[in-house]
């Protein structure tokens, strides 16, 4: 693909991420926008300023031959695999949003048939991009913190009725998939990115204060090993009242201790290391805004980068569909241990 030659792509599914999507594709000068897809219209959408055509289908939209190279799927989490199977079908590159299935072996197809038409799926894991996360993967990676003894991840989040509405497809078991697959697989994501996977996996889960409002639970605590040493624990819960309260990592660790913090893990709030001074870093992009409730930071647009630096041959893919399927794993075996509670 030549350098000179812009990326062209398609955004399907125009809520609220998706128009984001969107509007950082438009936004950058090697790419362009062709087509939106969305079963609602336009005025609807409030999408009126993009001058591409809408298709209320995936179907019409692949039937109309549009050239295109990357189509992002940004539909309710159920449809991500099947619709990235229909994008690979037709020979395109797919960018995929968290999670990239609502199961390992939907996962498993999408990267099976990737494999075989020879297209990239780029899987969404934007907060990898904050610079607390790109500095702290930088001092685990470098061994200056010696064994890892124990991580804590903290993630508690407001998401009430003005999140669960009852004409959206959030909180329903078979298009939503749960909590941790569309509130916290960013974070499980870092620290899968950070320490590798777990086992020995007890999970206790509860529906607190959803159950008129969700299908699934709310709040949980986990506890586990890491493969490659030390414990962790995942405690969350989005019945936190009226606001986000924070989602935060904790690591205890042979020469040191570090606390990143904030609403979206975007402080490092505590940094005590042997021999080791803490770097100014950069400020982190603000959370997504959706007026009632806030979610992960504003970085879309590396994603959109990535994408257009690999597929011109400057870069490889930051979030691989391979750690896309594992994130989903390991949540899938996290609500088997709680089943078994």
């Amino acid at each position: 693909m030549t350098s000179e030659r812009k990326i062209r792509f398609a955004v399907l599914g125009c809520g609220h991420i998706g128009k984001r999507h969107a509007e950082m594709i438009s936004r950058n000068s090697e790419a362009e926008l062709v087509a939106l897809v969305d079963t609602k219209q336009k005025t609807e959408l409030e999408i009126d300023a993009y001058n591409v055509p809408l298709f209320h289908s995936i179907e019409d939209f692949l039937a109309a031959d549009i050239d295109v190279d990357v189509v992002n799927v940004a539909t309710p989490n159920s449809f991500h695999a099947s619709q990235a199977l229909q994008v690979l079908e037709a020979r395109k590159h797919v960018v995929v949003e968290k999670p990239m299935a609502l199961s390992k072996s939907d996962a498993e197809r999408v990267i099976y048939r990737a494999l075989q038409v020879n297209k990239h799926v780029f899987a969404v894991m934007q907060n990898r991009y904050s610079p607390p996360s790109v500095w702290i993967k930088e001092l685990v990676e470098s061994g200056k913190l010696g064994k890892i003894y124990l991580v804590q991840l903290n993630c508690y989040w407001n998401r009430d009725e003005r999140y669960y509405k009852i004409d959206s497809w959030h909180g329903k078991k078979t298009l939503d998939g749960g909590t941790l697959f569309t509130q916290f697989s960013h974070f499980i994501d870092i620290m899968y990115w950070l320490f590798g996977d777990i086992t020995n996996i007890n999970a206790k889960i509860a529906d607190m204060n959803h159950s008129h409002l969700t299908e699934f639970e709310d709040s949980g605590f986990i506890n586990f090993d890491f493969l490659n040493g030390g414990m962790g624990c995942l405690n969350f819960s989005t019945s936190i009242w009226d606001r986000n309260l924070e989602s935060s990592m904790t690591i205890i660790a042979e020469n040191g201790s570090i606390k990143i913090g904030g609403q979206y893990m975007d402080k490092v709030e505590y940094c005590h290391v042997k021999n080791y001074s803490l770097p100014e870093l950069a400020p982190t992009n603000p959370g997504n805004d959706y007026g009632a409730y806030k979610g992960s930071a504003q970085n879309h647009h590396y994603i959109i980068e990535n994408v257009i630096n690999v597929l011109k041959g400057r870069d490889a893919i930051t979030t691989n569909a391979l750690e896309g399927l594992k994130v989903v794993e390991i949540i899938e075996r996290i609500y088997t241990a709680g089943k078994k509670e």
